[in-house]
């Protein structure tokens, strides 16, 4: 039933978990180079560091003649960056033998793409704002103070008064004209899953002596008036739209909430309200200025197609040109022929080039040429219509000016409906590894000019082409083969964290710790592949296992902790990813584009077919534990597969549980097809569905060997082999999903605050869990029950603990239980709230493992808000 041979080699693989990504390499190798960040000079020794772009340079010439590995032996301390490391095919390994970045042993090195900021003094003793200068020009979305992310200015939720108009938003509150800087403003509307952000244009009195906000015309248009839709393989149905706002931000006249910011780059004046506790003239303030922190790029870059309509292509002949056939065309045209001889030439810069057509029944042969040479002859027939199929595929030229020519020569028809360019050779980067690295701060500043067209799951519009692209990553691969990143810990960022893009291959992400990312935890893959059939151009082989990735999202409230799009062979195993606003993981792309005709027609959708193929398959989501997700959006759940699979995957042994809002706990939306999904546990679901198969046009999938604390499931997909799953009340999990549950994640998490929904706390009874209170419990989140009798049991190793919870008026006693004893009552009964307090707490133990319980004997409510352990 289970694939236990996977799952025990992702133990074994995570045991050491804590970030020990295995012994590093020895720095008496003779391959080491050595790097400080005051290093200067060529040595590169532990006598005489040198700078980290030099060591890179001198090992480009020890790799052609070194036995073993390459070894860079960073230095403890801050690696300050104003751009990021930059690593090329020049840069790579050996297979078998990578260039090694890894942390000297014992320190810790952070490359930083923070300036820090100082100086701070009072200018606004009412509100309670401080003023530093900054270099003026500077740019950043994202404030860090002593390593906690300060949010820019923003209003209250939900502000009232204002209503859509023709050009952005009015109110008949005449206060909004007296704010400065009326272009720096931006309007944020969370609506379903989606999350749009526009600048405005200008803030002026209304004809009514109201105030008129004039949204930045571009980002109107692409947000509210004209959202980019093409539909499948690109987008799906819904289309959400800025047509509201959830809150205002980026004002100076908005500042007087603790732990907000507000910058003034044209004047060079950073203001910050700080939070209690916090004394600025000793803060650790830091100012993210660098777009990105590491880059290893291989060649080509990012391949997209071109329409048909592209200048490049010289049709001859008696070819037509339709528009609006809505059969899944690119672009929703073609150009087509049926005159046997008639000809297309594209004359292009590069290595090669593939040319989408369309497969049926009444297509035909065609001849392909390059440079007047004969190359092959190529067939567009098949027994049914599938768009955008890569007809002709052209590697391996070399670089330079070339013209393809594609002649009929059979059948009805030949289409052309788009080509992908290949620019460069097709050259990764390749076998590289990062160790114990830490990598700190980094800004987006795109949405600043240009707002945030999302259309889901951190996938966003291009605001000037409207195609699809990404939020950028601190941390990203290009092209890439055998990229291992172990150990590292990546956090605090106005960007995504780390991004395997661009077909990567063979690369993983191995305990690790991704947290406090502005968009995308983890990312692997692409939106516009689907068509591939060059094994070197798909993305396949990628692994992320045994690492934390929580709180993505966090200016980006789309995003999600683990994102992958279209992919082969992809293993998401022994991860624990949480506190997400919007899904905790999202696997696959393209909606029902890979469902057949007769699938799409039952799902009522309003075109004819869009249907074409993709190379999506073999992926495995095993043993995660998913948790305290949809903070902020709805319409998600823990993990949320989309589109079709070309050949079966394995979703089994992940814990999902903690839903804060509009959740489908296994949530194959749709086209999903081809997954086998089992032995996996369901818990604190909160009124979601266990499972949701919504449409026919989900497929061929088995759901059986399941265990949830619900019964509630929706089943309306099509061919599904479906049994309902081991419904379990109060906590009494049988022992095969008690076994699911103690394998789940990358084992015991690092540090020693321990929160409500974490793997080592069970309950037992009657729970519930709440996220996204505010009201400054432990991760914004609780679990909580009303039922006398119910308890809560840890089982931890250490010599002491606390326990956290929250008082109020209608909380009671609670017993207590250490290691089989009683140890009393304690009250959490008073007349106010008062969050994170610790109504027991034990010390000087004996070491090793300890097992505390609390039981609710009275009150109304019992929470439990975490632990902390010594």
């Amino acid at each position: 039933m289970r694939n236990t041979v996977v799952a025990c080699l992702v133990v074994a693989a995570a045991a050491c978990f804590g970030f020990t990504g295995g012994p590093p390499r020895s720095v008496a190798d003779t391959n080491a180079l050595v790097v400080a960040p005051d290093g200067s000079g060529t040595a590169c020794t532990t006598q005489e560091p040198c700078a980290l772009d030099t060591a890179r340079d001198q090992a480009r010439a020890l790799v052609p003649g070194a036995t073993g590995d390459v070894v860079v032996e960073l230095e403890g301390g801050t690696y300050r960056l104003t751009s990021p490391f930059t690593l090329g095919v020049q840069d790579s390994g050996r297979p078998n033998h990578p260039v090694v970045y890894q942390a000297a042993a014992g320190q810790t090195p952070v490359l930083s793409g923070a300036v820090r900021v100082t100086g701070f003094s009072k200018v606004d003793a009412t509100k309670n704002i401080y003023r530093a200068t900054v270099p003026t020009g500077v740019d950043s979305r994202e404030l860090f103070v002593n390593g906690v992310r300060a949010d820019r200015a923003r209003g209250p939720r939900n502000p009232s008064g204002l209503s859509v108009t023709a050009t952005g938003f009015t109110t008949s509150a005449p206060s909004y004209t007296s704010w400065t800087n009326p272009a720096q403003v931006e309007v944020v509307e969370n609506n379903a899953w989606k999350q749009m952000r526009c600048p405005l244009a200008s803030i002026t009195r209304s004809a009514s002596g109201g105030s008129d906000l004039t949204v930045d015309p571009g980002c109107w248009n692409n947000n509210h008036n004209s959202v980019p839709n093409p539909s499948f393989p690109f987008n799906g149905a819904g289309l959400p739209t800025l047509d509201g706002i959830t809150w205002l931000e980026n004002a100076y006249q908005l500042l007087g909430t603790p732990g907000q910011f507000y910058l003034d780059g044209s004047a060079g004046y950073l203001y910050y309200v700080p939070r209690a506790g916090e004394d600025l003239a000793t803060a650790d303030v830091e100012l993210p200025v660098a777009p990105e922190l590491l880059d290893a790029s291989g060649t080509p870059g990012h391949l997209a197609p071109l329409n048909d309509t592209d200048w490049r292509a010289a049709y001859t002949g008696s070819w037509a040109y339709s528009n609006g056939r809505h059969l899944g065309d690119l672009g929703a045209d073609v150009h087509y022929t049926s005159t046997n001889g008639d000809a297309v030439s594209y004359t292009f810069n590069g290595t090669g080039i593939q040319v989408l057509s369309e497969t049926n029944s009444d297509e035909g042969t065609a001849d392909v040429y390059i440079d007047g040479n004969k190359l092959s002859t190529v067939s567009g027939n098949g027994p049914e219509r599938l768009a955008q199929q890569a007809m002709v595929s052209v590697t391996g030229l070399s670089k330079g000016t070339h013209t393809l020519r594609l002649v009929k020569t059979g059948g009805s028809y030949l289409l052309v409906d788009g080509f992908t360019v290949i620019p460069d050779v097709i050259a990764p980067v390749h076998d590289l590894v990062f160790s114990g690295i830490t990598f700190i701060y980094a800004t987006w500043n795109a949405p600043t000019a240009e707002g945030y067209v999302d259309n889901q799951a951190g996938v966003i519009w291009d605001p000037t082409t409207r195609t699809p692209t990404r939020i950028p990553a601190a941390v990203q691969v290009h092209r890439g083969a055998r990229i291992t990143f172990t150990d590292d810990v990546v956090q605090h960022t106005g960007t995504s964290g780390i991004d395997l893009a661009d077909q990567t291959q063979d690369s993983t992400v191995n305990a690790s710790s991704i947290t406090d990312t502005s968009g995308i935890g983890v990312a692997i893959g692409e939106v516009d592949d689907y068509y591939q059939t060059e094994p070197a151009l798909m993305t396949s082989g990628n692994t992320i296992s045994g690492s934390i990735v929580q709180f993505p999202g966090q200016e980006y409230q789309d995003a999600v902790g683990i994102w992958v799009g279209h992919s082969k062979g992809t293993v998401i195993s022994h991860n624990d990813v949480g506190y997400t606003p919007y899904s905790g993981m999202s696997i696959g792309w393209g909606w029902g584009w890979a469902s057949n005709c007769t699938l799409q027609a039952a799902q009522g959708l309003p075109n004819p077919c869009l249907h074409g193929t993709t190379y999506t398959g073999g992926n495995q989501i095993l043993d995660n534990h998913v948790h305290s997700v949809m903070g902020a959006l709805n319409d998600g759940g823990p993990i949320y597969t989309l589109g079709g699979q070309a050949a079966s995957s394995e979703f089994a042994g992940n814990v999902l549980s903690e839903c804060i809002d509009g959740c489908n706990m296994i949530y194959h939306d749709e086209g999903s097809s081809l997954w086998n999904t089992h032995d996996n546990v369901v818990r604190f679901s909160n009124g979601s569905l266990w499972t949701n198969l919504w449409t026919p046009s989900i497929h061929d999938d088995s759901i059986h060997d399941n265990y949830s604390d619900t019964a509630s499931y929706n089943n309306n997909g099509t061919n599904i082999t479906f049994q309902q799953a081991t419904v379990v009340t109060d906590g009494n999990w049988p022992t095969a999903a008690q076994a699911i549950v103690n394998a789940a994640g990358p084992g015991t998490l690092p540090g020693k605050v321990v929160d409500d929904d974490d793997l080592r706390v069970a309950y037992t009874g009657s729970w519930s869990s709440s996220g996204s209170r505010s009201t400054g419990d432990l991760d914004n989140g609780v679990h909580h029950t009303q039922q006398n009798g119910a308890a809560a049991t840890i089982t931890f190793t250490g010599t002491g603990i606390s326990f956290l919870t929250e008082t109020n008026s209608d909380e009671g006693d609670i017993g207590i239980t250490l290691d089989g004893v009683s140890k009393g009552t304690v009250s959490a009964n008073t007349p106010d709230r008062h969050s994170q307090q610790s109504l027991y707490s034990v010390s000087g133990l004996t070491a090793g493992q300890h097992t505390l319980t609390v039981t609710k004997l009275s009150g109304t409510y019992l929470l439990v808000d975490g632990y902390t352990l010594s």
